[in-house]
């Protein structure tokens, strides 16, 4: 038995095991985004050998994308009310709306890895940081962070550098730990959430700096 959120048609097979033991730290992960750190949480979309769970077959996100016919599960939900909505969506991936709780600063691995390095170095408080498999690393910072990107980084003189860092904003979705993502493999925290950082991220101007002068460096 394959994926059962769209179509399952060229999806490799779970075994029923595993598939239980992944639904039920899924449902934990879920219970901690809304009961304690506040975040609303979509059930993604999957992929295996390209195709993508939600039975498109021109899909230009494979296992990238939040299910459009699925219900999101509000910040606050219990786990029992985690558990409950995610029945509905077996094989769901966790995805978190970006521009509500914090917007994101995106840049590559190489260089996020040694910003965060040097950020924590010099005390600067940094808020949760995830690492996908595809070869990026995802800052969580203040909402608001992705619209005034442009203004901070001419402000810091970056503005017309060459540089790989984007802003991710309202309408964007992330994939969460433990989700697998594009097939590729699991998103992994490098700083998991905390009570002290989760709920208010820190301002993107802190953590800016850092990021573009290390992504420059890389670029040239």
């Amino acid at each position: 038995m394959g994926f059962t959120i769209g179509s399952s048609r060229g999806m490799r097979e779970i075994r029923p095991g595993s598939r239980r033991r992944g639904r039920a730290s899924e449902c934990t992960a879920v219970a901690e985004f809304t009961g304690l750190w506040g975040w609303d949480v979509v059930p993604g979309a999957r992929a295996a050998d390209g195709a993508c769970s939600c039975g498109r077959a021109d899909c230009p996100a494979p296992g990238a994308h939040p299910l459009g016919f699925a219900s999101a599960v509000p910040a606050g939900a219990t786990l029992d009310q985690v558990t409950e909505t995610w029945a509905a969506y077996p094989g769901a991936a966790i995805m978190l709306p970006v521009g509500r709780a914090f917007d994101v600063i995106e840049v590559s691995e190489a260089a996020g890895r040694r910003a965060l390095v040097r950020l924590e170095r010099m005390g600067i408080p940094v808020g949760p940081v995830t690492a996908t498999p595809d070869g990026r690393v995802q800052f969580f910072v203040a909402p608001g962070a992705a619209a005034e990107l442009p203004a901070l980084l001419y402000r810091m003189g970056w503005d017309d550098a060459t540089l790989d860092l984007h802003g991710l904003g309202p309408g964007d979705h992330i994939t969460a730990p433990p989700s697998d993502r594009s097939g590729l493999g699991p998103v992994r925290w490098l700083r998991s959430p905390a009570l002290d950082s989760a709920g208010g991220p820190p301002q993107a101007r802190l953590l800016l700096g850092t990021l573009a002068y290390v992504a420059h460096r890389l670029c040239v």
